[in-house]
């Protein structure tokens, strides 16, 4: 078949090789979005797929915008056969949904209809599922509603990260997509609609979800710090600095440590980690990042910054004056 193939990131790119290299089909075009500025030097670097694309010799668009009318043209001039669309990131109108012969799908990063919207892979591990995996949907003009075309389960350690779903999504996702691509060929596709009593929705992770709330509880604080990796990393003000928490695990609070109120209080420092009061249990953080600095085992940082990190100081404080304002109004007052 003849394909236009849309996708923007590394996970896309998977996907778009695994079309090459299979031979079978013939892709006649590829849309990614626009270069963005990237790095400390914010310098305009190629997408995962552009990137690709140009080393596989193929035509590559890049519009700002496919709602309109000169945009619709180009594309419905390529005359494909189907549309796959892999995390492009952009809305596409009914105009190009309906131009196709077989229309357009998408590959999506959960179990539909559970989760859908734009993060689906944070919120299946913020949320404690067990399972997740990815789904092959008809592309309609609703947020991921369209009928299931094929879907694979993937089971959920108690240690993934979105880094690690996302890696085993990259393997399993591409070869459902060259089956369900075979199917629609042959013509024996299975369209399963979806139950929407069934469906709920990953909304967009926002700046403000990522910083760390002491108060909370210690489990659910462990699941969005392995949700955000490596996306969004968590942080906590720590010493007038905004420290990066990479990993950490939940533990039961200590008979020893039962009776301490102060939320965010380091409670011990050792090799194992920093283990940090929460509002219920305690949360042991392993793997840190200083601002400049890259990311470190908390066993290596306390090799030259034990004192740094003294038992009873607090995260949570951008300084050393709030930490005793919380301390004189919590503490010395009652």
């Amino acid at each position: 078949m003849k394909i236009v193939f849309a996708g923007t990131p590394v996970f896309a790119a998977a996907h778009l090789a695994k079309i090459l290299d299979n031979g079978e089909h013939d892709v006649i075009g590829v849309y990614t979005q626009p270069d963005r500025p990237s790095g400390r030097g914010k310098r305009e670097l190629p997408s995962a797929v552009k990137s690709l694309s140009l080393k596989s010799n193929l035509i590559v668009h890049q519009p700002l915008s496919l709602n309109n009318t000169e945009e619709v043209k180009v594309f419905n001039n390529l005359k494909p056969d189907v549309m796959v669309v892999v995390a492009y990131g952009m809305i596409l109108p009914k105009s190009i949904l309906q131009g196709p012969h077989h229309g357009c799908i998408n590959v999506h990063t959960s179990l539909l209809p559970r989760w859908r919207g734009a993060a689906p892979i944070q919120r299946a591990i913020q949320n404690g599922d067990t399972e997740s995996g990815v789904s092959v949907i008809q592309m309609d003009e609703g947020l991921d509603t369209g009928p299931i075309l094929g879907s694979k389960k993937l089971s959920l350690s108690k240690r993934e990260t979105a880094q690690t779903l996302r890696d085993q999504m990259s393997l399993i996702g591409p070869t459902l997509l060259l089956t369900v691509l075979s199917q629609i060929e042959m013509g024996n596709v299975c369209a399963i609609k979806q139950d929407p009593s069934q469906a709920c929705y990953a909304k967009k992770i926002i700046k403000s979800e990522c910083k760390i709330n002491w108060i909370e509880n210690a489990i659910n604080l462990e699941r969005c710090i392995r949700a955000f990796n490596p996306d969004s990393v968590m942080f906590s003000e720590f010493n007038c600095q905004r420290v990066k928490v990479w990993q950490a695990s939940s533990v039961e609070t200590s008979p020893l440590t039962k009776n301490i109120q102060r939320v965010g209080t380091i409670l011990r420092a050792n090799e194992d980690g920093l283990l940090k009061k929460c509002g219920n249990g305690e949360l042991l953080v392993t793997e840190m990042q200083h601002p400049g600095k890259v990311k470190m085992k908390v066993s290596e940082i306390l090799k030259s910054k034990r004192e740094y990190f003294s038992v009873g100081s607090m995260f949570g404080y951008k300084s050393m004056w709030k930490q005793f304002d919380y301390v004189f109004e919590h503490v010395l007052i009652k």
